[in-house]
């Protein structure tokens, strides 16, 4: 997986569903440092953490690791 569509992913993904890293970081629990960890692609969340991450932002599953799947 490209780390750098995935950081675009997630940021963009949180910043489309208009969530802040603290409030992602609530519904995954997690901390904010996990959630600012994989938007800076200094780690990954594993793929059910993935899962839930698509569920939080409302979007497909693809979308969390295909950028240009983001609109």
């Amino acid at each position: 997986m490209n780390s750098d569509m995935l950081k675009i992913s997630l940021a963009a993904a949180r910043v489309n569903a208009k969530l802040t890293q603290e409030e992602v970081a609530k519904e995954m629990k997690v901390s904010k440092n996990t959630i600012v960890a994989w938007e800076k692609e200094t780690s990954e969340p594993s793929i059910s953490q993935a899962r839930k991450l698509a569920k939080v932002f409302k979007i497909d599953l693809n979308h969390i690791f295909f950028a240009d799947d983001i609109k």
